[in-house]
């Protein structure tokens, strides 16, 4: 059973961009600037934690949608036990369902929930002719992976320019999660970062596992 949680005129809207999302907040810590009305975001568990309630961060995950106008789903996986086994039909059936034209997973780190989040994730994108194709697969990456890397693509090759008083912003809304070692100010100096690299005053990295130009794929 998932917890939908899209506002209704954001559910009438086509699904172009799936984001699989460990934990509530990796999609603005990762891929801020995919956040949009197009794009529905998949959290695999939100849980109770002896600092915050399931309610408390759902009501976070409410007030982030709200402000981008993404749509979103839980799923009822234990956090910090994602086995998977049990995440691969969850994620072939989002897939199947929504028949995106791009999904984001998350890098591989130090994070069980990430690591499994993205083995997962590659065995349900990958070619079949039974699945439904995904033309455009990237990688997002987290503080985490930067802070203590663990495997996995590390080096960005595509960027996505962001508004970062925006993307600080939107973090803000998730206020039981902000915590120092994924700090405001680490999520600017990364922000900077990539920027630099591409050539702009602040972006995302992302890592292109799949990326497909022109033609049209059979669904």
């Amino acid at each position: 059973m998932a917890w939908a949680g899209e506002l209704l005129p954001v559910a009438r809207k086509a699904t172009s961009v799936v984001i699989f999302a460990p934990h509530a907040d990796d999609e603005v810590l990762g891929c801020f600037s995919f956040l949009s009305p197009s794009s529905r975001v998949v959290y695999l568990g939100i849980e109770d934690r002896a600092n915050v309630s399931r309610n408390e961060r759902i009501s976070e995950v409410n007030e982030s949608a709200a402000k981008l106008g993404f749509q979103w789903e839980a799923l009822n996986h234990s956090v910090n036990a994602y086995r998977v086994p049990d995440l691969i039909p969850d994620l072939e059936r989002i897939i199947q369902e929504r028949k995106p034209d791009t999904v984001l997973l998350p890098q591989p780190s130090y994070n069980q929930d990430h690591r499994a989040v993205y083995d997962a994730a590659i065995t349900a994108l990958r070619p079949h002719d039974q699945n439904w194709y995904v033309r455009n697969v990237l990688v997002f990456e987290q503080p985490d992976s930067l802070l203590w890397p663990h495997g996995g693509e590390t080096q960005p090759n595509y960027f996505q320019a962001i508004s970062l008083k925006e993307k600080l912003h939107s973090y803000s809304l998730y206020a039981s999660q902000v915590r120092r070692h994924r700090s405001p100010e680490l999520v600017s100096a990364i922000a900077q970062l990539r920027g630099a690299q591409a050539g702009l005053p602040f972006a995302e990295g992302f890592t292109v596992k799949r990326m497909v130009v022109g033609g049209k794929a059979d669904g």
